[in-house]
């Protein structure tokens, strides 16, 4: 586990700039503590920060094939390299070491991008040809990795993190509007835009090639959810699933050092645990957090005290969420409409006290139909025949109910145009019509939702079913622009990794393969991981309601955050700015206070929003 960065000069007249590398690495220290690399070749210059997982000795990078051509830099884990070494020495390779990076050159070597099929893991990977003076990056399928580029005075410049790129000279920190917008309705942006004009990332299951100053993106990877002639029985669905998720859990306790698990209490990590436990001698290190009432934390101790677990908990207070919540946007690079930020990185802090590397529940939602959202959808064909105008009037009624967030954005979503608008509006920060009053005349050219980006994703689907299309958007939008990234940023703040065995590209296709009344049966969501989790697991842990992470921040918004809440969403940095009208974001937050209305998402995505501008675009984004 590491970071990378680097810098190619597209048009050769010069050499990349060395010390400009240095500092990139120096703002990812973070990310890999344990050591670091680099390779100078006149245009280019890449290096990297390592968090030794693997082959603590001799893993160091860049590593080189054997004819010194090639040369790699790498952040993540090649799950099967045992594997693919002893195939690359049966083809009568010489690898020097025993990590994983160096079978990623010599699979490069022999297949070019292709070697990409063959790797199980999660990675942001730069290789270079020497010969060719062509330089190859690549972003797992999934996108668990974070990967950005920069095409700036002809110049390439990448990197694992943002900031590594805003260190450039080169690179200005200036805000992207567009992208603003998306965060606005979605809570997070999607990629391959960011916040940041100049910059974007390069997305999940893609690779890019930069030569005689040409750059190219290519898909190498992509999901289906085309459907076997041939249909299993529950029993055999069961069976299998069970067997996929115990595999790649095995792969996933491949390390040099120690490592524990996440543990929520939920079904996704609870079930993590219990194939641990099942393949583990000793007992298995996890850790939890709760925020004193209502929490997961009764669950998370039912789940430990079944297998043995070597536990830990912490509670977080409004103290806490507070003073990290700036620390948590540095980390993160941009925002995301999300209050378990904090709990994430405080968890990951406290994980890393005892171990270097930890098993993640991630995923489990998105390839299983887990959200609240998927069921819903059921009853779009029976709101899809609305005149406009009836819908206009229930979501005109909808908004004057105190309370009731959650019904009132089905509501929208259920009344609102096409399958692309539909899917955009199931839960946004802000909704089409809430937008619209938000921003001011300056955002008029960006009062649109995110539908279009919607159709993009489904334009690309090949599932027929609505709840696997709506599974698919998510995997491609929510999953890696908002769940995964708030994973990597907040773990790799701690230099901590994190690995996500549901996230197994083999599990995934297995899941979009399967029927979905294996996936949503009855209304009942997640059936068949529910199904493979009765076989270990108590009751109370697979049939209860889901929660997440049940932080109170309604409450601290009104209490304990208030001040920052006011000070971050005064009329003078509100009118500093431009951005949003200043009335109504006083109606929204007078709403919350009074208890009127739930407005802690806009209200938290607004105060993390105004946060990430001070300290990244008004401010120097060093640390």
């Amino acid at each position: 586990m590491c970071g990378i960065a680097g810098i190619l000069k597209l048009d050769r007249t010069t050499a990349a700039p060395a010390e400009v590398l240095e500092r990139m690495l120096q703002s990812i220290y973070h990310r890999g503590p344990d050591e670091d690399g680099r390779l100078f070749d006149e245009e280019l210059a890449m290096g990297m920060r390592r968090l030794s997982i693997i082959d603590l000795a001799d893993g160091q990078q860049p590593i080189f094939d054997e004819s010194g051509r090639y040369a790699v830099i790498f952040n993540g884990e090649i799950y099967n390299y045992r594997e693919l070494r002893q195939e690359l020495i049966g083809r009568g390779h010489t690898l020097k070491t025993h990590s994983d990076t160096e079978v990623i050159v010599h699979l490069y070597e022999e297949q070019g991008p292709d070697c990409l099929e063959q790797l199980r893991g999660m990675f942001g990977i730069a290789v270079w040809d020497k010969r060719e003076r062509k330089l190859f990056i690549a972003r797992d399928r999934m996108g668990i990795k974070p990967l950005y580029y920069a095409i700036k005075n002809n110049s390439l410049i990448f990197g694992s993190e943002i900031k590594a790129l805003l260190v450039h000279p080169d690179v200005d920190a200036a805000l992207d509007l567009r992208g603003l917008s998306n965060y606005l309705s979605l809570k997070y942006i999607p990629s391959p835009g960011t916040l940041f004009e100049e910059i974007q990332s390069i997305p999940p299951g893609h690779f890019l090639i930069a030569q005689n100053g040409r750059i190219e993106i290519k898909r190498y990877w992509n999901i289906s959810y085309a459907k076997p002639h041939s249909i299993k029985s529950e029993a055999e669905y069961i069976d299998e699933a069970a067997e996929l998720i115990r595999e790649s859990v095995k792969l996933r306790l491949r390390s040099d050092v120690p490592f524990g698990a996440f543990l929520s209490g939920g079904v996704d990590s609870s079930t993590i645990v219990a194939f641990m436990a099942e393949q583990m001698s000793e007992p298995v290190t996890t850790f939890s957090v709760g925020f004193g009432e209502g929490d997961e934390l009764p669950y998370a101790k039912l789940v430990a005290d079944r297998f043995g677990c070597d536990h830990h908990t912490l509670n977080i207070t409004a103290a806490d969420f507070i003073e990290h919540a700036e620390t948590v946007l540095w980390h993160m690079d941009q925002p995301i409409a999300d209050q378990a930020t904090v709990a994430t990185l405080m968890v990951a802090k406290l994980a890393r006290q005892h171990v270097k590397m930890v098993l993640t529940g991630e995923g489990g939602d998105e390839l299983f139909a887990g959200y609240a959202r998927y069921a819903g959808e059921r009853f779009s064909p029976y709101t899809r025949w609305l005149p406009n105008w009836a819908g206009r009037i229930i979501r005109s009624g909808a908004r004057r109910l105190p309370g009731m967030r959650r019904g009132k954005l089905a509501l929208h979503a259920l009344t609102t145009g096409n399958e692309a608008q539909r899917f955009a509006n199931w839960f946004p920060m802000f909704n089409d019509e809430t937008k619209r009053q938000l921003l001011t005349e300056r955002m008029s050219d960006y009062r649109e939702g995110a539908a279009d980006i919607f159709a993009h994703h489904l334009g690309e689907c090949d599932a027929r079913e609505p709840l696997d299309r709506m599974l698919y958007v998510d995997s491609k939008l929510w999953l890696p622009d908002f769940l995964l990234l708030r994973g990597d940023k907040l773990t790799m703040a701690n230099s901590l990794e994190a690995r996500i065995p549901l996230l197994d590209h083999k599990l995934v296709e297995f899941a979009a393969r399967l029927p979905t009344k294996y996936k949503l049966h009855r209304g009942d969501r997640k059936y068949l991981l529910k199904r493979v989790a009765e076989r270990m697991l108590p009751s109370e842990i697979i049939h209860r309601r889901k929660q997440g992470f049940p932080i109170p921040i309604d409450r601290w918004l009104r209490n304990e955050a208030r001040p920052l809440m006011r000070d971050m969403l005064s009329q003078e940095s509100l009118q500093r700015r431009g951005l949003f009208n200043p009335q109504f974001v006083e109606t929204l937050m007078q709403q919350h206070e009074s208890g009127y209305a739930d407005n802690t998402t806009e209200l938290w995505g607004l105060v993390s929003l105004e946060i990430w501008m001070r300290r990244m675009i008004d401010e120097d984004a060093g640390p």
